[in-house]
């Protein structure tokens, strides 16, 4: 309930906005999803958009490496972020300098990033191989292998993401009283002992918050995957949002908002669930 003072009037203007940005485009897609479109005209057709595009050969392939790919980076990004922000929060005295170099692979473009990394991976030419030669060892084609391909750009999402989702971890932790601590100290608790046992249990909040971010995040992933691969080789590292920009570049609209509805679907199937199962008392 809003005071007596204030009038729902000034929610109109946000609900405009809103409505504006969010409501009526959601809308739209839904009902252009069952239409053949182009800029010009358009034609219902029901569910046919629905049908060809599950029936793509492509879009099976996207569902499952987009799963991988969403349970992948989620759940090395907490483990990783929670070792590093338990690491980061010992009283370290560089400890401000090494939260900012584990926080700025964050603050870095997604573009640029991927670019670097392709130049990086390079077979031949890329530094990573060059290094691995210098030691005698032949190195893969970290993204022309079908087998490392998918892998290769997971570990460039987490090197870019595992930042924000320490800082989450930071502020988590130090939020958790000092007394908890205190005790474990006087009951002889080492620091494997206070880590399992006091700091995991009472991060579960920063715990649920990068899940759900890097979960949602992992699922609608387009541009890292796109720079680095195109959705290669073949349709390896293809996801839903690459899939479906292929369809688009076809001039197939109607097919290609068809995928973007699925998606919608998918993205909240799966979210709505696992927040309201995380955050239940």
């Amino acid at each position: 309930m809003l005071n007596k003072g204030y009038s729902y009037w000034f929610l109109l203007p946000v609900g405009i906005v809103y409505t504006l940005i969010f409501v009526v485009p959601t809308l739209s897609s839904f009902f252009f999803s069952m239409t053949w479109w182009n800029l010009t005209e358009w034609a219902f057709i029901g569910f046919e958009n629905f049908i060809t595009f599950f029936a793509l050969r492509s879009t099976s392939i996207a569902i499952v490496n987009t799963l991988i790919y969403a349970v992948s980076t989620s759940g090395l990004k907490v483990v990783l972020g929670l070792l590093l922000a338990s690491f980061l929060c010992s009283g370290l005295r560089t400890a401000p300098f090494l939260r900012s170099m584990v926080f700025f692979p964050t603050l870095l473009s997604t573009m640029a990033v991927g670019i670097s990394f392709s130049s990086l991976m390079h077979p031949t030419r890329g530094l990573i191989n060059s290094f691995l030669e210098f030691f005698g060892i032949q190195g893969p084609d970290w993204l022309g292998d079908v087998n490392l391909a998918l892998g290769s750009v997971v570990f460039v999402d987490v090197w870019r993401g595992v930042g924000l989702a320490t800082v989450i971890f930071i502020a988590g932790i130090m939020s958790i009283d000092r007394q908890y601590y205190e005790a474990a100290d006087i009951d002889g608790g080492g620091r494997v002992s206070k880590f399992l046992h006091i700091t995991v249990p009472l991060s579960r909040p920063a715990v649920n918050t990068v899940i759900i971010l890097s979960l949602i995040g992992g699922l609608r992933t387009f541009d890292l995957v796109w720079v680095m691969t195109g959705g290669g080789p073949g349709f390896t590292t293809d996801l839903m949002a690459s899939s479906i920009y292929k369809v688009y570049n076809q001039g197939l609209f109607g097919l290609a908002t068809a995928g973007n509805v699925l998606m919608f679907f998918m993205v909240g199937i799966i979210a709505y669930p696992l927040f309201k199962l995380l955050n239940r008392k």
